[in-house]
């Protein structure tokens, strides 16, 4: 566990302000990044599970790291803390507690417990809990985990990608 509320504050250069906007285009050019994310992981996830709701979760994320890719919720630890531990409790509950409410709850509940236990909050991951403790269908349990690291993994080129971005933006100014 870190400092106290840090998952809250930019990291990095972005601590001495919060992301400028870009001019227009350059705005547009960041915000392409996560669309087409989304767009990809949509065909992918349809083609493999019924899972939809797991884009309401990864349209989240990608957004969040196209408003400030510096942000601590957005960076490489905190993704893969938040949503895969978000996922395997979403499993864990569905397994033990079945797809209702009750499951959905305490997912939910134990993600934030543990988001903020480990200083690692992305707002996102709940709507992963959620995702996988309301699981549909009868995809498995190994289909659906490989489905949230892959989403996460995507998250994270896409953080990594709108880093470089902004920088070539905002070296041009």
């Amino acid at each position: 566990m870190s400092g106290e509320g840090e998952t809250s504050k930019p990291t990095g250069e972005a601590d001495k302000a919060v992301r400028r906007r870009s001019r227009l285009k350059g705005e547009f050019a960041l915000a392409l990044l996560p669309t087409l994310t989304v767009l990809l992981v949509f065909a992918f996830v349809e083609g493999l599970s019924r899972q939809r709701l797991l884009f309401a979760s990864l349209a989240s994320s990608a957004f969040l790291i196209y408003l400030d890719p510096r942000h601590k919720a957005n960076t490489v630890r905190t993704l893969l803390f938040a949503q895969v531990g978000a996922a395997l409790l979403g499993f864990a509950t569905n397994a033990l507690l079945g797809g209702g409410y009750l499951s959905g709850g305490v997912a939910m509940t134990l993600i934030i417990v543990l988001m903020i236990l480990f200083d690692a909050m992305h707002p996102p991951a709940v709507s992963t809990a959620l995702s996988f403790a309301f699981r549909a269908g009868d995809e498995s349990n190994l289909l659906l985990f490989g489905l949230a690291v892959g989403v996460t993994a995507t998250l994270v080129l896409l953080q990594r990608a709108a880093l470089w971005l902004l920088k070539r933006i905002e070296q041009r100014r």
